[in-house]
């Protein structure tokens, strides 16, 4: 039995220690905005924040998260400055990347509120997005850090759930 919060509620699970995160959150938590992209840690699709930093959930087995603190795009609350700012910026063209591109801005943004063009290249990277939407992307990513949330309140130290 593992034991871990997700989203800030409590959850136990009897699965095999090597189930990867990502099928708890889908198949055990019914949590479906995680996707299974590539399988293997490499395109940013299974996105979460494990602990306040972004982890690719599809290679995590459950037995590292035990005790730990989980944040999935559900735990974002659909109102975040970042999500708010993906739809200012008409960023999403199929969609399909979006919940780990915006889990890697939130931690990218949460560790550095101010980024530069190179730091966001560089906190992005190993997210891919097969529409090349990453103009949009960044100008999304670059306006958020603007936000109030950001540039007035938000602290490296505050994690995503406590601001929900």
């Amino acid at each position: 039995m593992f034991e871990f919060t997700v989203n800030d509620n409590a959850y136990a699970v009897d699965v095999e220690p090597d189930t990867p995160l990502l099928w708890v959150l889908r198949d055990h938590l019914q949590l479906l905005g995680t996707k299974f992209g590539c399988g293997a840690g490499l395109c940013g699709a299974c996105t979460v924040h494990l602990d306040g930093t972004a982890t690719r959930s599809c290679v995590l087995p459950i037995s590292a998260v035990a005790d730990r603190r989980i944040t999935t795009i559900e735990g974002l609350g659909g109102e975040h400055p970042v999500q708010q700012s993906w739809i200012d910026h008409s960023v999403p063209q199929c969609g399909y990347c979006q919940s780990g591109q915006i889990m890697s801005a939130v931690a990218l943004l949460d560790g550095n509120p101010s980024p530069s063009e190179t730091d966001i290249e560089q906190g992005m990277a190993g997210n891919i997005c097969r529409c090349g939407t990453y103009p949009r992307i960044k100008a999304a990513i670059q306006s958020a850090a603007q936000a109030e949330y950001y540039s007035a309140s938000h602290t490296s130290n505050e994690t995503v759930g406590d601001d929900v």
